[in-house]
């Protein structure tokens, strides 16, 4: 029986994750019943707002798709519960993010609300002032870690007790929007800080926006003495670095969700174009050559998806999972790229038109590899984690 002659019907975009427990397993088929209505709708509906230039329409449908996530419990999954959050844990969270980004829609950007980010366990004034409005959706904030390759981030001590930034921060995503940004300084008595700094404090410059191939912006940060007070501080000066990498260590959790769900789309609209007849009147996906390449790409995403899991229980279980958390992010986005180059590949040149879903995909997956940090970076903090500091169980 050729791969077109089976009545069988397709499969679904992707498989319940295994072990959940009953919790997750409701939370499963809330956000499998949100993905196919509203948001499949409501993305639809962006997608004709964006294409006709209508940035009024455009507004008002992120708008819509935010309120249809509150209303289905997704929007707050990261969210503290004293905000009105679920605070869920690891596995809701990459669940919930590969099943939506398993419809393979540009809209899911719009769907979980902010994180806490650094900001996790403020109080008092860092609180009432950032973390509050930022949960309530009255301000934005952008997270500036990476440091322009020509120019270091420095904090010096001021004779008062406060601190002054210098340096150039590079790749600030969302940073042109932000209200206010969490910056992490190099002390140059070893370490480093993180503060909040506001988008209007004296001494900080934000260049142009620009955007990249997978079609987020970003901006560059010019810190010229920008001044942070004692009361601005992340916690102590020299607990910077580890508050920011126990934050990207979710933040690469993430991606990694959002690469598995990506590789489902992709290998799902590619079984649908080859289960279809040919111009020849045979299905593609009766050719040998064709079926190897195909088995390689589920055994890519099965593999992701495993690893993907399995860091995700780890977390939750309070082990420690820095390396784990990198591989999972190193090898999840790498082999999205394999199999949508694939999938593309099979799929041909229609695939290379603007417009087309694999088109888009293939663009933003890409971007990942270098998110919250570049793979070969990945790869030697994972070295080092092992052989010099023995973290992690690879």
């Amino acid at each position: 029986m050729g791969a077109g002659d089976t009545a069988d019907p397709m499969p679904p975009v992707v498989e319940v994750p295994e072990e959940l427990t009953p919790e997750q397993r409701l939370l499963w088929e809330r956000v499998d019943a949100f993905s196919r209505d509203p948001f499949e709708r409501l993305a639809a509906d962006l997608d004709r707002a964006s294409a006709a230039g209508d940035g009024t329409t455009r507004r008002a449908t992120i708008d819509a798709i935010a309120a249809a996530a509150r209303d289905a419990g997704l929007f707050g999954l990261a969210q503290p519960v004293r905000f009105g959050g679920a605070g869920a844990d690891a596995v809701s969270l990459c669940l919930a993010r590969e099943r939506i980004a398993a419809t393979g829609l540009a809209a899911r950007r719009f769907v979980f609300g902010p994180g806490p980010g650094l900001l996790a366990g403020v109080t008092g004034t860092l609180e009432n002032r950032y973390l509050a409005p930022l949960m309530r959706g009255e301000s934005r904030t952008a997270f500036a870690f990476t440091d322009a390759r020509e120019q270091t981030t420095w904090a010096r001590e001021a004779a008062d007790g406060g601190w002054h930034l210098h340096g150039r921060k590079a790749y600030v995503t969302g940073g042109a929007d932000a209200d206010f940004f969490t910056i992490v300084a190099r002390l140059e008595s070893g370490g480093a800080l993180a503060a909040v700094v506001d988008a209007t404090a004296p001494g900080l410059t934000r260049s142009a926006p620009f955007s990249s191939m997978d079609g987020s912006h970003h901006v560059v940060l010019d810190l010229d003495g920008v001044r942070v007070g004692a009361d601005a501080l992340l916690g102590a000066p020299g607990e910077g670095l580890p508050r920011a990498l126990a934050q990207i260590g979710d933040t690469r959790l993430a991606i990694a969700a959002e690469a598995c769900g990506l590789m489902a789309f992709a290998l799902g609209h590619l079984e649908a174009r080859l289960r279809a007849r040919a111009g020849a009147g045979v299905p593609l996906g009766d050719r040998e050559g064709v079926r190897l390449r195909f088995a390689d790409g589920r055994i890519d995403a099965f593999a992701a998806r495993s690893m993907l899991y399995r860091t995700a229980r780890l977390v939750d279980a309070g082990q420690n999972a820095i390396n784990e958390t990198i591989a999972t992010k190193v090898f999840a986005t790498e082999a999205a790229g394999r199999v949508i180059d694939m999938a593309l590949q099979l799929e041909g040149g229609a695939a290379l038109v603007q417009g087309h879903p694999l088109e888009r995909l293939y663009r933003e997956v890409r971007a990942l590899r270098f998110t919250e940090g570049a793979s070969d970076v990945l790869r030697l903090g994972l070295a080092r984690g092992r052989l010099d500091l023995r973290k992690g169980r690879l």
